[in-house]
């Protein structure tokens, strides 16, 4: 999906040796996008609510949600991996006269679970949207142009808490239950491409004022991105479908031990949930790769987490 919206100073280019700002740069994604800044030469700031030293970025102090306390630096383009609420309040103080973009990450849930029936995840996900669109309304007010990226299945093998969450369960117990078939389909993607895009939206004149769905590379069932789990794991493959009543049953039965994992996980295995990422594609050279994770952590490392 892309959407267009606004107008704002669409055609502007970008430097590629403009100074760049990462909020959520110590995250799986932001700390992507700041290493590969750092690669192309340029010097990314970060911003962290404690003090920081890596070689990668210059660290400024401070929280979001108290922008008056923070003394920004001038840059051209924002990068927000974290919070969009914060973002938008925090937008007015925070831009200067040089700045010229805004790269936002999302979620492609604003679209797939605005109708969840878990009430707590309706309004979690309306909240985003919420978030989002004050972003966007900022962003127009300040004449500053904006890109919103909604990725899938974000995954950083050992860093994340979607897929890494499921093969730290398969490596301590050796198999995974699965809702039914798994026949929903999926489309995992890592987070140094979503990085990747970030940096190339930010340069794109196209890709001004627009959303975009960025999938991963690969369109495949849940049962089949369990099963490259076990194969990332170097474990044989070892999964048990459930019939969706039964495993409704157990789950109410161990969720204590698991409270991250909701009951609704279970039945949203059977569906699809796709998006089409042509125009990324077409507007910067979205590439992303295909789903082959790999995880090294030992079954002793994974138990206590």
């Amino acid at each position: 999906m892309s959407e267009s919206i606004g107008g704002g100073n669409h055609g502007a280019a970008l430097r590629r040796d403009g100074k760049s700002l990462v909020i959520g740069a110590s995250g799986i994604v932001g700390s992507h996008i700041v290493k590969r800044l750092f690669l192309e030469g340029r010097s990314p700031i970060g911003l962290s609510r404690n003090e920081r030293q890596e070689p990668h970025a210059k660290w400024i102090k401070g929280d979001l949600a108290d922008p008056q306390s923070i003394s920004w630096p001038a840059v051209e383009v924002i990068y927000c991996t974290a919070s969009a609420r914060l973002l938008a309040d925090a937008l007015p103080t925070m831009a200067t006269p040089s700045l010229r973009r805004v790269v936002l990450f999302t979620t492609t849930s604003i679209s797939t679970k605005a109708y969840s029936t878990d009430p707590e995840v309706q309004a979690r996900i309306a909240a985003y949207a919420s978030a989002e669109r004050d972003v966007i309304v900022c962003c127009e007010n300040l004449g500053v142009t904006w890109t919103v990226l909604r990725p899938t299945m974000i995954y950083d093998e050992g860093k994340d808490q979607n897929l890494t969450r499921l093969a730290r369960l398969i490596a301590r117990f050796g198999f995974f239950p699965l809702c039914g078939r798994g026949r929903g389909l999926r489309q995992p993607v890592h987070a140094e491409d979503c990085a990747i895009a970030a940096i190339s939206a930010a340069q794109s004149v196209r890709a001004a004022n627009r959303v975009y769905d960025l999938p991963g590379g690969e369109t495949i069932t849940y049962r089949e991105m369990i099963g490259r789990i076990f194969d990332g794991l170097k474990r044989r493959r070892f999964i048990v479908p459930v019939p969706p009543p039964l495993w409704l049953l157990a789950f109410r039965l161990v969720q204590r031990h698991f409270p991250g994992i909701k009951a609704e996980m279970g039945v949203r295995m059977a569906k699809d949930l796709i998006f089409d990422g042509s125009s990324a594609v077409a507007d910067f050279g979205w590439k992303p790769r295909g789903f082959h994770p790999s995880f090294d952590f030992t079954e002793r490392s994974t138990v206590g987490n």
